[in-house]
């Protein structure tokens, strides 16, 4: 994966490196740092790495603990503004999206982010503790992936949702009314193909968790996104890759055709949100 975590080219490498070398200066560990500040250690790793700035509540927790001065300070903002919407481990898969033939969804928890409205996208990004300030960024770079879908020459994109994903709700029944009939909207359109598996198929193939494959060229190239609640991760090893494209046709075996599952999918917003 691309990770340019350089301190002389990566404003939040830099970052880290500095917050590292005041934290040995102090004679702490990241554990006593994270203790005596009140954070996960994981927040004083990924500080200090430059995978994720520390929001502003961290950083000053930090240069109150760690005696630093004002520049560091805005040197954490600068570095939260430059790492952009998307952290490190999901940019490949951001610039696959954008070259791809044909992309590949399978959602068994929420609707795809490249099918997000904004208030849905809202409701998801911002249930993480650690988006804060950078919620409107977060939200932004979600909706500017959606350009995909209106490029001259965009992609086929085939989307495969569990039923659970339109019953799950997000934000409010408002915000999933509205999700709802923008999918329906979408499957409408050219070159995009959304299928739901029912609810009454049970256990399939794809309980394990959700994936995506882009399809970079005719020759089979391509690259997989696997999402994890720890580690999700971007990779384009080909037998990875083969695998998911197996497992993403079985379940759209298992879904209902595309104009089925339009209904349905319009069914549940008018029965269930209104």
């Amino acid at each position: 994966m691309a990770k340019d975590r350089n301190p002389e080219t990566n404003a939040a490498a830099f970052l880290g490196a500095e917050l590292r070398r005041a934290r040995l200066a102090a004679g702490l560990s990241q554990e006593v740092l994270a203790r005596e500040t009140g954070f996960d250690r994981t927040v004083i790793t990924k500080a200090e790495t430059g995978e994720r700035p520390p929001s502003e509540d961290v950083m000053s927790a930090l240069a109150e603990k760690l005696s630093l001065d004002d520049m560091v300070g805005r040197l954490a903002v600068l570095a939260r503004k430059s790492k952009g919407p998307y952290p490190d481990w999901f940019q490949d898969w951001v610039e696959a999206e954008k070259v791809a033939k044909v992309l590949w969804y399978w959602a068994p928890l929420l609707v795809p982010g490249i099918f997000q409205t904004e208030a849905y996208a809202r409701a998801i990004l911002g249930a993480d503790p650690d988006s804060g300030e950078n919620l409107d960024d977060l939200v932004q770079g979600r909706l500017e992936r959606q350009q995909i879908l209106s490029r001259p020459k965009r992609p086929t994109v085939t989307v495969i949702v569990d039923e659970a994903v339109l019953h799950r709700c997000i934000g409010s029944p408002k915000v999933m009314h509205d999700q709802l009939l923008h999918l329906a909207d979408m499957s409408e359109r050219p070159r995009i193909y959304i299928h739901v598996i029912p609810a009454d198929v049970g256990t399939h193939a794809g309980l394990v968790g959700a994936a995506s494959v882009a399809d970079l060229d005719d020759d089979g190239t391509g690259i997989v996104y696997l999402e994890a609640i720890v580690r999700p991760q971007t990779t384009e090893d080909s037998e990875v890759v083969s695998q998911v494209r197996l497992t993403v046709n079985a379940l759209r075996a298992e879904a209902q055709p595309r104009g089925a599952s339009r209904d349905l999918i319009t069914k549940v917003a008018e029965e269930r949100w209104t």
